[in-house]
């Protein structure tokens, strides 16, 4: 069985994959969801530490002793950055208007020559900005990071010093909380998808069940038979549809196989007596040519007269003999004459089959003296005959100068072969596969049934026979049968 083409397997995998990309499509929108809300989280988090500096900071300005200006923020913030920094567990650094570094939290015991000075896209974005505040996102050593940048003024909103956090974008916890959210989704999906086999499987085997029983009975329908009509139950709208229309063919086909079965008989009687006919008319014109033969050969002074005689007696006989065996088989009803299969030399009943004819055109070739096979006697000369008549019919066509049948017989392993060759009219290429059909002919006269009848002869005896032509010079004939060993 050709499982991808079957609608239960189709059944059953369409759900498993349904499954199973609804499986994955809501583990992608978990994960999905949750980057989302991490990029929130991070966002709201920096958002509250940045609001509760600026606290610190505004609160810092308010009470310091020193002047509130730029050049004494490093002063103002000497010790409370640091006081900032372990609060909220956040580095601080501070830049006067111009981008310059004035004071940074991060302890070292060397000068920190990475945030000196702001960048000119950092400056003209957050001057640009419409609150003057600006975030920049971006990853380093595998590790995401964002950065916040505001100024920070006087009472008097005036801009004295601009305040950077960078900050950590932390996602170990929520990356935590993803793989154990997915983990136990993972379970709950191998246990649905365990649930879909089995329910896929029932499922299809019940949608499956009916067409199965419908396709069993269609495979069964025959015209040689009485067919059963199909009586499923509990079937759905379609399936019945469908068996209504199975069982109303049943009934259509019923008349109708009655009346081809009438008309076969009809057309049976008709092909029969044109067959017996044809065969009637076999041999009565080898006894023609034969009594002929007599009459114009007979000599009683020739030494030979018994034998001769005694031949053309034995021909004449053996064709009335074949005539009233038809005459029984079409009075009686029956079929054509039953096989009497005999041991016999196929080269010796050729050459009784060719004397019946008076064409000096005719040569007979052996290279073997005797080949033995099973056949019926009559049947063979009634093949070879048949295919003589063709070859004449074919050369009185054409008249060639020097007209010519060549009859070869001789062994082809493990088969007897007679060959018939004729220097005739040749055969059409668009007639080659057709002359071996009932009733096809190129003649003026006969029903076509010749070459047809050979080719059952031949198959009955398990032989076959083939033909080679050139069109306006030859055909050859070729007739193969089994020898006996």
């Amino acid at each position: 069985m050709n499982f991808t083409k079957s609608l239960r397997f189709r059944i059953f995998l369409s759900m498993l994959l349904l499954v199973i990309g609804a499986s994955i499509l809501i583990a992608a929108v978990t994960v999905y969801q949750y980057r989302e809300e991490a990029e929130d989280y991070h966002r709201e988090r920096l958002l509250r530490k940045e609001s509760a500096i600026r606290e610190n900071i505004n609160y810092a300005l308010k009470t310091t002793t020193y002047p509130v200006d730029t050049e004494n923020i490093p002063l103002i913030f000497k010790d409370k950055i640091y006081e900032i920094k372990n609060i909220h567990n956040l580095e601080l650094y501070l830049y006067d208007l111009d981008g310059v570094l004035l004071k940074s939290s991060k302890a070292t015991f060397f000068k920190d020559t990475t945030h000196t000075k702001l960048s000119k896209e950092i400056m003209l974005a957050l001057e640009s900005a419409p609150n003057h505040h600006y975030v920049e996102e971006f990853k380093e050593d595998e590790q995401n990071y964002q950065s916040s940048y505001s100024y920070i003024t006087d009472s008097y909103f005036k801009p004295l010093a601009i305040l950077n956090l960078p900050y950590i974008e932390d996602d170990g916890f929520l990356n935590k909380e993803l793989k154990e959210n997915l983990t136990r989704l993972g379970y709950a999906y191998i246990l649905m998808l365990l649930i879909a086999i089995a329910l896929a499987y029932f499922l299809s085997k019940y949608i499956t069940r009916s067409l199965n029983a419908i396709s069993l009975k269609i495979t069964e329908t025959r015209l040689d038979k009485r067919n059963k009509r199909i009586l499923v139950e509990d079937n759905t709208r379609e399936i019945s549809t469908l068996v209504n229309a199975y069982n109303s063919m049943i009934d259509e086909l019923e008349i109708s196989a009655a009346q081809l079965a009438a008309n076969e008989r009809e057309a049976a009687w008709r092909e029969m007596a044109k067959q017996v006919a044809h065969e009637i008319k076999n041999p009565l014109t080898p006894m023609r040519l034969t009594v002929q033969s007599f009459q114009r050969k007979f000599d009683v002074n020739d030494p030979d007269v018994n034998k001769k005689l005694d031949e053309y007696t034995k021909t004449l006989i053996q064709q009335i003999d074949t005539m009233s065996s038809i005459a029984s088989a079409f009075s009686t009803y029956a079929q054509m004459p039953a096989q009497q299969d005999e041991t016999l030399n196929v080269l010796k009943i050729t050459k009784l089959a060719l004397d019946i004819f008076n064409e000096e055109y005719i040569y007979f070739f052996s290279e073997e003296e005797k080949i033995i096979a099973r056949f019926d006697r009559t049947q063979l000369i009634r093949v070879i005959t048949n295919l003589i008549k063709n070859s004449i019919y074919s050369i009185e066509q054409k008249n060639p100068e020097e007209p010519r049948i060549e009859v070869n017989v001789f062994s082809e392993g493990n088969n007897a072969v007679i060959t018939v060759k004729d220097n005739g009219l040749g055969i059409a290429e668009e007639n080659m596969e057709k002359v071996f059909e009932p009733k096809f002919t190129t003649k003026t006269s006969g029903m076509g049934l010749g070459l047809a009848m050979v080719k059952k002869i031949v198959e009955t005896y398990n032989g076959e026979i083939t033909l080679t032509s050139i069109p306006g010079e030859q055909t050859t004939f070729k007739v193969a049968f089994p020898k006996q060993l």
